[in-house]
């Protein structure tokens, strides 16, 4: 059955976007902008982020995921490394991370390439995180078929027995990557569909700003 969702739309309003004003580094852009997303509330988490990889089957596929540092270098996160994502980034290390921010009508979109971190680097975000999501990386083989649900809690529970008095060890498949980007748009919603649009692209060293048509 058929829905026409013709109705569904809102002026944009809230704010602008210009040449101007932005900065030099895309980055301190960045910072500044998920400061005053973050400030402006509304958003539960605003460091929640879309990741797009092409899989192993060709196919691209878009998740959330969330963003846990980020620097003059780009962007991380960290995950399970034989996860279907992981198999992705190996196999294709080119991907597409996106934030949609509607409380101030604000969606930025980055492409960029991936390496793994440092196992350092990995090992301290590991410890950082709560001893309960410790366990939940360690039991589970993400992405893989499994039984039941009862089966990850069975083996949840084999494991909070056998760590109960001692450090979780980082499984050797997990860890994290760092996404460096190549280019980087700020979108801005504006009344009439007459959106700002810009866009950072990396030329050797250095930033080249541009305008986008909406």
């Amino acid at each position: 059955m058929a829905e026409k969702l013709h109705d569904y739309r809102k002026s944009y309003e809230k704010g602008e976007l210009s040449e101007p004003a932005v900065d030099e580094n895309p980055m301190q852009q960045f910072r500044t902008w998920f400061f005053e997303v973050k400030e402006n509330g509304g958003i539960d988490e605003v460091n929640a982020m879309t990741i797009s990889t092409i899989g192993t089957d060709g196919f691209p596929k878009g998740r959330v995921v969330l963003l846990k540092k980020y620097d003059e270098n780009g962007f991380y996160f960290y995950t399970n490394y034989n996860s279907e994502k992981g198999k992705a980034i190996a196999n294709n290390n080119k991907v597409s991370l996106s934030f949609f921010w509607p409380n101030m009508e604000r969606q930025i979109i980055i492409k960029g390439t991936v390496e793994k971190t440092s196992e350092a680097d990995s090992t301290n975000y590991f410890h950082s995180r709560p001893k309960g999501s410790q366990l939940g990386a360690a039991v589970s083989q993400q992405s893989s078929v499994v039984e039941s649900r009862e089966v990850l809690e069975k083996d949840l529970v084999a494991l909070e027995k056998k760590y109960e008095n001692q450090e979780v060890p980082k499984p050797d498949d997990w860890g994290g990557f760092l996404v460096k980007p190549i280019s980087i748009e700020f979108w801005q919603g504006r009344p009439n569909r007459l959106h700002d649009r810009i866009r950072y692209t990396l030329n050797d060293n250095d930033w080249l700003i541009e305008r986008l048509a909406p």
